[in-house]
């Protein structure tokens, strides 16, 4: 074998014939692919949950085989195809008939805030950090948890949000950056502090040390009490 042999890279043995068929191979595949989302009913990517983007995968996988290899033929990946697309059917058709398999195949929704407070038993079930969900509130416009009520991670991933009234919005904790959030474990002044932790809101008095009264954390910073900005 030469090295940086350009027949060897572009095509090897096949003739330039080849790429025909495979230009053919791969409209198969895309109009399989696209078929079966059609098919499923969906409008878009954002609404795939973890079990139908299981089955996307696979179908990808099917389709990659079927475009890039010349010794897979089309009919077996065709029964691919439609055995994937009935088995999708019939899983959903149970999940309309039974809320609890619904809720084992796609999951349901976990409180990640609730009164301006983390639920920190969240975040033991769900692979998220407290600095990845601050990050998901600041690009929703979220200043301070205090303006939150009720926030839920979605099982397709995105993060819904229920804010306070005006008129009954509480201090919480900043949701910037550690660099833009001063953090303290002795307080430089008397005021209210949140727990970093859990957003617990706590007065404290100069100079002094206090553990958070809900999750026992020893960090705290300035509560914030502005208003959300719409």
């Amino acid at each position: 074998m030469s090295p940086f042999d350009i027949q060897r890279m572009l095509i090897d043995e096949f003739p330039l014939s080849y790429l025909l068929e495979v230009g053919f191979r791969a409209t198969f595949a895309f109009l399989a692919v696209f078929l079966f989302l059609k098919s499923s009913g969906r409008r878009g990517i954002r609404q795939l949950s973890l079990f139908e983007l299981v089955v996307i995968l696979t179908l990808g996988s099917a389709a990659g085989d079927v475009s890039f290899y010349h010794d897979v033929p089309l009919l077996p990946v065709a029964v691919v195809f439609l055995t994937l697309l009935l088995l999708y059917r019939l899983i959903v058709l149970a999940m309309t008939k039974s809320k609890k398999f619904e809720a084992w195949i796609d999951g349901s929704p976990v409180t990640v805030i609730s009164n301006g407070m983390f639920e920190m038993k969240a975040f033991e079930t769900l692979n998220m950090s407290n600095s990845e969900l601050l990050m998901e509130l600041r690009q929703q416009g979220v200043e301070h948890l205090g303006q939150v009520r009720l926030g839920l991670v979605e099982t397709d991933g995105d993060i819904s949000l229920y804010f306070f009234d005006e008129k009954d919005l509480c201090p919480g904790l900043s949701v910037l950056p550690e660099e833009h959030r001063p953090e303290f474990l002795k307080m430089p002044a008397s005021t209210l502090y949140c727990c970093v932790k859990c957003g617990f809101v706590q007065s404290i008095d100069k100079e002094q040390e206090a553990r958070c009264l809900r999750c026992g954390h020893n960090l705290w910073s300035t509560a914030l009490s502005t208003r959300r900005v719409r």
